[in-house]
């Protein structure tokens, strides 16, 4: 099976903003994927994300497989969002009439639910925090590429 990598939000915005600090970073990493067959996957859910400032057409999609958010993302994605309610110490009257579940909770079912997937590549902090809390309780499978490390430095490369 080959190996893949779920692409956040933030990956995106700063792959396609030449201005951004990372962009090079981003730009590197997408890249080295492609040349070492790593399968690049995005979710509907950054999808929308992106949608609110960007347009779907300048998404690089001829190169990436799109994943959709089904019912067991969704189920896990319960479990996922429990933990880090929990851990965040969120009273039960501030989940109800229904909990807003943050969009990492359902980035990282479908990251921990792909049998290829092997990381998560973004660039907010708050992610890797959010899997920290996570792995105190259950065990993901996959695990956080931040983006504001060069790809070099990641993946043990000499810059030659």
């Amino acid at each position: 099976m080959k190996h893949s990598v779920l692409l956040d939000t933030s990956f995106f915005i700063r792959l396609l903003n030449d201005e951004d600090p990372l962009h090079s970073n981003a730009v590197n990493y997408f890249k080295y994927f492609l040349e070492n067959d790593v399968v690049l996957k995005v979710s509907t859910i950054s999808i929308a994300e992106y949608c609110v400032f960007g347009k779907l057409e300048d998404l690089p999609l001829k190169n990436v497989q799109i994943l959709p958010f089904n019912l067991k993302d969704a189920e896990r994605t319960g479990e996922f969002a429990k933990i880090i309610f929990i851990a965040n110490k969120l009273e039960l009257d501030k989940l109800t009439p229904r909990a807003i579940i943050p969009n990492d909770s359902k980035l990282f079912a479908q990251s921990d639910l792909d049998k290829s997937i092997s990381y998560f590549v973004t660039s907010d902090i708050r992610s890797k925090q959010t899997l920290t809390l996570l792995k105190k309780e259950t065990n993901p499978k996959f695990d956080i590429i931040s983006i504001d490390v060069p790809y070099t430095e990641t993946f043990g490369l000499l810059g030659l």
